[in-house]
């Protein structure tokens, strides 16, 4: 992580054009063929920093209390890691702020944003596949599961591998709905992140990067989450 912050500390000072890697070497106080031995290219050097902010919104959702819904847990984990001064100094979020904005312009940058982006969609996907296997959902999730079934009877009785012969959903088709909620929510959650990224706003009354992931999340209030549980 010492790479990364010299890496992220020199982006931000002097931009990513004027850095060299020996610069970043330099700076963490190692030698050159030290820093290509963990990373091929400068970029690839601050990935550790987008990871740490990926993998704390992914466990705040792993870790929110039994019973809490889906939805509940995944507005709640962006209200408590991606609020300025949540665990972060005031510095990190200035350097997460610059390291966001520059993967707009610098195209190998939003390759290795766009990498880490990809692994926490994963990640999110098994930590909701557990949370819904384990019956943390709600009586408006199951009410909303209900509605879905029911629109949905028609076009479920008249397909083939998608049920069982007791009814019961395919693991595989609650393994392909699972990746599209976590897409979405890593989608909701990203372009919240690069939209607060490219803003020039910081006062009180601009939103910050938990308003507008909470804003984008509304959409999965409505996931059928228990449908989920029956197979």
């Amino acid at each position: 992580m010492e790479i990364a912050r010299a890496a992220a500390g020199l982006f931000v000072r002097q931009g990513l054009k004027a850095t060299r890697a020996e610069d970043i070497a330099q700076a963490a106080g190692i030698a050159p063929r030290t820093f290509y031995r963990y990373f091929a290219a400068k970029e690839e050097a601050v990935a550790p920093l987008y990871e740490a902010g990926a993998r704390r919104w992914v466990e705040a959702v792993r870790a929110a209390p039994p019973g809490t819904s889906v939805p509940q847990a995944l507005e709640d984990a962006v209200r408590s890691t991606l609020r300025p001064g949540a665990g972060e100094s005031s510095d990190s979020w200035t350097w997460v702020r610059t390291l966001v904005r520059l993967t707009h312009s610098t195209p190998s940058l939003r390759r290795v944003w766009a990498e880490v982006c990809q692994t926490s969609e994963r990640a999110l996907a098994e930590v909701l596949a557990a949370r819904v296997r384990a019956g943390t959902t709600t009586d408006n999730d199951a009410e909303h599961a209900a509605r879905a079934a029911q629109a949905d009877g028609t076009s479920r009785a008249g397909s083939t591998g998608s049920t069982g012969s007791t009814g019961r959903v395919d693991s595989a088709a609650v393994d392909a709905r699972l990746r599209f909620a976590a897409a979405v929510a890593s989608a909701a959650v990203r372009a919240a992140v690069e939209g607060w990224a490219a803003g020039d706003g910081t006062g009180e009354d601009q939103p910050g990067p938990a308003e507008l992931a909470v804003a984008n999340l509304a959409t999965l209030r409505d996931f059928p989450w228990d449908a989920l549980t029956e197979f």
